[in-house]
């Protein structure tokens, strides 16, 4: 069936955007300020002008036909351009009076933030950030719910996922920008047995351990890369921040992993020592996560500027070599 586009009612193509992309009736509904029998109408009207069932259900969500994944590049694209063109986008940032909502780990946090409250009080003075705790290694429902405007962090599983995704089905509903890499090593207290020693893996594998872990899970990326070569760690505590991290093996001797970039910034370099990790790690990529939504306002635009700009400062700092 051939669609007569001089007919076709081109609200239909914003319904069947939110459909694509939340692959649900009922948060495309939300999306739109609509009800959900209206959103159902609407998708029974596109499909009959198209000729095409475009989703169908599978288990609590929607799964998009070949035609519907076929054509909704298209569709996104032409959208966003006229949102470009006819809705107001202005942002001034030296007067505006917004708040942003960040969500990051406490490294992340102390790397980042002294940069951006430099960018706020030179640029935007009236426009307030809060940052909350990152709990988890997927913030899309965070970002889904609006709980927070900007997710950054080491996100593995979610990039793989989005790459994933993005092969066959079109634009996503989450957009990502790589700020920095970050290399981790081993930490303890600068008197600890295993100081300066050339540590090998069976001295690494011996010793005790503290994990930070945002979940609470007792496994980690580094128990990841032992279990690939056969080994294995003792994890004796795990904590949900760096800073106790880093405050907890200064005392003891725990060993823990941390940020390399992070431990300038603890306030008690000078009680830690820094030692290579006596076997291979990937170096960690900090992203910057949002929802689609957020991608064309000017405001998040900005936001997303503004902490590209501070993750820059990260990334020229001169590095301490580990000791």
């Amino acid at each position: 069936m051939t669609p007569n586009f001089r007919t076709l009612d081109l609200n239909l193509l914003r319904v069947f955007d939110e459909i694509m992309a939340e692959r649900s009736l009922t948060r495309a509904a939300r999306n739109l300020n609509l009800t959900q029998p209206a959103v159902s109408n609407a998708l029974r009207r596109l499909r009959e002008a198209l000729g095409d069932d475009l989703v169908q259900r599978s288990g609590q969500g929607m799964a998009p036909t070949p035609r519907a994944r076929a054509i909704w590049p298209a569709v996104r694209e032409a959208l966003e351009q006229l949102e470009l063109s006819l809705v107001p986008n202005e942002f001034m940032p030296a007067q505006a009076k917004t708040t942003f909502i960040l969500a990051m780990a406490d490294a992340t946090a102390a790397e980042l933030m002294p940069g951006l409250v430099e960018i706020l009080e030179n640029e935007a003075p009236g426009i307030t950030l809060r940052v909350v705790p990152l709990t988890t290694r997927d913030p899309r429902d965070l970002l889904d719910q609006e709980s927070c405007d900007l997710a950054v962090g080491f996100f593995p599983s979610v990039l793989a996922d989005l790459t994933a995704h993005s092969q066959g089905d079109g634009p996503l509903p989450f957009a990502h920008q790589r700020l920095y890499d970050g290399q981790y090593v081993c930490v303890m207290r600068k008197d600890h047995p295993l100081a300066g020693r050339n540590m090998s893996l069976d001295d690494y594998c011996n010793a005790r351990h503290m994990l930070v872990s945002f979940s609470g899970r007792p496994y980690g990326f580094i128990d990841e890369a032992l279990a690939a070569l056969g080994r294995q760690r003792q994890i004796v505590l795990t904590v949900n921040q760096f800073f106790t991290a880093g405050r907890v093996v200064a005392h003891s001797n725990l060993l823990t992993v941390l940020p390399r970039h992070f431990i300038s910034v603890t306030g008690i370099a000078n009680e830690l020592a820094l030692e290579p990790l006596p076997f291979e790690v990937p170096l960690v990529h900090v992203d910057a996560l949002w929802h689609r939504r957020s991608q064309l306002r000017a405001s998040h635009q900005w936001l997303r500027q503004a902490v590209q700009r501070s993750a820059q400062r990260t990334k020229d700092t001169e590095l301490p070599a580990p000791i």
